[in-house]
């Protein structure tokens, strides 16, 4: 629930190379079977050579019953970190298409240099999924120090950081005022001297206030 809520987008899916349970999905592109045939055994030959030299997981879809375009949104949906596209005219230029999840920006890359390059997209996919999210959530982490400030983060969806002081049947009256729990006590956060942010009472230490959703 916490992969598909951070990383996920309107697409689908989108896996942490890490995690993923196959980082790079091929796609063959062929028109009649004289360029089937050429076109997968390309297909296998790189599939080899990266699952050896990088020791990932590799897949070909070599399903005759969708079309191209249907196998890209299919394996877009599962969130799969980066997709090749290979055709007869790929294999003229001795290269293929790359295109990243996260991104969906798209290269043409040599085969001579494919195996650095999708090393070095897996690490920076990684990168930047958890750089993303880090950004998200640091942006949306308020601290606020008044009950109206705290009453209009909330409604704004964001993590209100406030004081609290300890007792369940504060934290019950926020959850019925606000709809807002505890989500967490952050490591963090040393202890400080303040007010609760409803009840008024001293407080040692800030709490997250969020919405479950």
């Amino acid at each position: 629930g916490g992969l598909i809520m951070v990383h996920s987008d309107d697409i689908g899916l989108v896996m942490p190379p890490k995690i993923a349970p196959i980082h790079v999905i091929i796609i063959p592109i062929f028109n009649n079977d004289e360029e089937k045939n050429a076109v997968l055994e390309k297909a296998k030959e790189i599939k080899n050579n990266l699952e050896k030299a990088l020791n990932i997981r590799v897949k070909i879809d070599i399903r005759d019953d969708q079309r191209p375009g249907e196998k890209y949104y299919y394996w877009e949906k599962r969130g799969m970190p980066i997709r090749i596209e290979i055709g007869p005219r790929d294999l003229k230029s001795e290269s293929v298409v790359t295109v990243r999840r996260d991104t969906a920006v798209k290269e043409s890359v040599s085969f001579d240099t494919l195996s650095k390059k999708i090393q070095s997209l897996l690490s920076d996919i990684q990168s930047n999924l958890y750089n993303r999210a880090l950004k998200f959530r640091d942006e949306k982490i308020i601290e606020v120090s008044n009950w109206d400030d705290f009453v209009k983060q909330i409604e704004n969806g964001n993590f209100v950081l406030a004081y609290w002081d300890g007792e369940k049947s504060t934290e019950a009256e926020i959850k019925e005022k606000t709809k807002a729990t505890i989500r967490c006590i952050p490591f963090s956060e040393k202890e400080s001297k303040g007010k609760c942010i409803l009840s008024g009472k001293a407080s040692k230490q800030r709490v997250i206030f969020a919405r479950s959703y």
